[in-house]
């Protein structure tokens, strides 16, 4: 009875974010409503994480067959994936390298400044 009543609770925010896709002109993808949703609900507390952890777990550990239909849809249609394949590797791969750079040097800062701010609580005190 946990299960469905885990799995009902993210199936409704999931739902809730599917209308406000139709009812709100921005153009968010429907999923991204529902994981804003449920941040926001989880952050205020409405929602404890213990009711909906197990579920989400779950779909979480089984999320790879949700991409098959996606591979063989790649697949299909591979003709035409190879006409734009070059571009689309190159890129991927200056993407991917630009947020490891940005990332890192986004971390370097955050540590920076947090040892500041402990250097200074340490004189203080």
């Amino acid at each position: 009875m946990k299960i469905a009543k885990e799995l009902s609770l993210i199936l409704g925010i999931s739902m809730i974010g599917e209308m406000l896709n139709q009812v709100l002109p921005l153009p968010v993808p429907a999923g991204v409503y529902g994981l804003f949703l449920m941040l926001l609900l989880l952050c205020s507390g409405i929602i404890k994480l213990e009711d909906v952890e197990g579920t989400g777990n779950f779909l979480l550990d089984n999320m790879t067959p949700m991409f098959i239909p996606a591979g063989v849809g790649i697949i299909r249609y591979m003709d035409q994936v190879m006409q734009v394949g070059i571009p689309y590797l190159v890129i991927n791969v200056l993407s991917t390298a630009a947020v490891f750079v940005v990332t890192g040097k986004v971390a370097q800062y955050v540590m920076v400044r947090t040892q500041k701010n402990e250097d200074k609580e340490g004189e203080k005190a």
